[in-house]
């Protein structure tokens, strides 16, 4: 009986000790366990979260370059359209000046012809009257020669 009551004593001895175990030292253990899986899920979960947030960040990057890229691209054409059209103005305004330029030459050469032919007259009549007052001298009344010769200067 000795073994049966060694075996009882250690079979009580092993419950007590299970019982104390489950009862004080286990439950600290899988609370320990369980805050140190929640730690690593709550980890896992941000990692994963932060993963996602820096794709969306690189994609936002992508996108706002890009769009700068169209904008800067735009500007440039906007520019390039801008000089052209100022190019084809100041080419307008040339064009314009130098027309009103060859209108007021043309004008002036105008005035001066007039006034060359005025004075082409004016001497082509003098010659007229000097030759005439030659004839006259030598021929009949001044006078008469002299209206006949203002009538002609009058005509040419």
């Amino acid at each position: 009986m000795d073994i049966n009551f060694t075996i009882i004593g250690q079979f009580i001895t092993f419950a007590i000790l299970v019982w104390f175990t489950m009862k004080y030292v286990w439950p600290p253990i899988t609370k320990t366990i369980h805050d140190r899986e929640k730690k690593i899920a709550a980890g896992l979960e941000a990692a994963e979260r932060s993963k996602r947030e820096l794709e969306m960040a690189e994609h936002k990057a992508f996108s706002i370059i890009r769009e700068a890229k169209q904008q800067a691209t735009h500007i440039i054409e906007q520019a390039n359209l801008h000089s052209a059209q100022l190019v084809e103005e100041a080419k307008n305004q040339a064009k314009q000046e130098s027309q009103r330029i060859i209108e007021l030459a043309q004008g002036e050469i105008d005035k001066e012809v007039a006034q060359v032919k005025e004075a082409l007259k004016a001497q082509v009549a003098k010659l007229a009257v000097a030759g005439a007052e030659k004839i006259i001298q030598r021929n009949l009344d001044p006078t008469i020669h002299h209206d006949l010769l203002n009538t002609l200067a009058a005509e040419i």
